[in-house]
């Protein structure tokens, strides 16, 4: 299916240009949108930085003004300078206008990080759930208390508008998009080149006060290694709990704190986006991706899918079929 064009509307310091840090959010966009995959999808994105950048620390060349950002399928803002989230500098008006011109069109709006200021100044993040760095969001509250700013998760999806926290929490959510427009198949095997997580949901914890240690050989690591190896079987958290050598409750605890989920739902999670690659990349029957994921009969798994997923198995393979593998 077609990407589309996704335009990076960019805000910098009108005295210093784009700052190192800035820089970051920024990078990760181009790197997900900006770099041809054509294995995965032909044709991929068509990226458009959008701006006027001054001289500063870093040279930067943008390719269109802020008329860029109309006609664009999907306008993302980066990062906002920090004197705007400081409230010494407001977003610039011109950008504030183009930023409304675009959603008005159907644009999809997304912000990484503190760009989620600028889409809050243009009034697109009115009575909507969203999120920025969790350093951040008590300043985004408070100066816009229209706003349903969450602290605890990487990112939200509205729908037309999506927001993230900041650093790699920026590159989960450019993903989630990539699996939106592409399938699970594309979306893991960017993850791979980029070699990070294929998949963190939005509602993981930006902020763990104990993270799990690394793995000493009772930790969690090798336990959902094998029930991912083994989402056919009927595994419980009893199960799940018994092979890593601690109780139920501590299971339980031990994982919401290293991954935001509860026990089931990671276990639902990883047998959907196992049911979403079978549906890609083989012929096989509902009813035996079915079992093959661990979700059970076709009924069973077309209600959990579309529950999750939003658009029915036949629907999904439709869109995001690949070619056939073996059954």
């Amino acid at each position: 299916m077609p990407t589309g064009s996704v335009a990076l509307a960019l805000v910098p310091d009108p005295r210093d240009g784009v700052s190192l840090w800035e820089l970051y959010e920024l990078s990760i966009a181009c790197a997900v949108f900006g770099i041809p995959q054509p294995d995965l999808a032909d044709p991929w994105y068509e990226l458009r930085l959008c701006g006027d950048v001054p001289e500063g620390p870093v040279s930067l060349r943008t390719t269109h003004g802020l008329e860029g950002l109309a006609g664009a399928d999907t306008v993302i803002v980066p990062s906002v300078p920090d004197a705007v989230v400081e409230g010494r500098r407001e977003v610039p008006d011109d950008l504030v206008e183009a930023l409304r011109a675009a959603a008005d069109s159907g644009a999809r709006m997304v912000s990484l990080c503190t760009g989620a200021f600028a889409l809050a100044a243009a009034g697109l993040l009115d009575g909507r759930r969203a999120t920025a760095h969790w350093s951040h969001t008590a300043e985004l509250a408070a100066r816009h208390p229209r706003v349903r700013v969450d602290d605890s998760v990487l990112y939200t999806d509205e729908g037309s508008v999506l927001t993230s926290a900041g650093a790699t929490a920026a590159l989960d959510l450019c993903l989630h998009l990539v699996r939106h427009d592409l399938g699970a198949t594309a979306a893991n095997q960017l993850a791979r080149r980029l070699v990070v997580q294929a998949h963190r949901s939005g509602g993981q914890a930006q902020f763990i006060e104990a993270p799990v240690a690394p793995d000493d050989g009772s930790g969690l690591g090798p336990v959902l290694q094998w029930a991912a190896e083994h989402l056919h079987e009927p595994l419980t958290v009893a199960d799940l709990a018994r092979r890593a050598g601690t109780s139920p409750r501590t299971f339980h605890r031990r994982l919401h704190e290293a991954t935001g989920s509860t026990p089931l739902k990671w276990l639902l999670h990883q047998r959907i986006g196992r049911a979403q690659s079978l549906l890609e990349s083989t012929d096989l029957s509902v009813e035996r991706i079915g079992e093959r994921s661990g979700l059970g009969t076709a009924a069973n798994m077309r209600r959990h899918f579309t529950r999750t997923v939003g658009v029915s198995p036949t629907d999904y393979r439709r869109s995001f079929r690949r070619p056939a593998g073996p059954k």
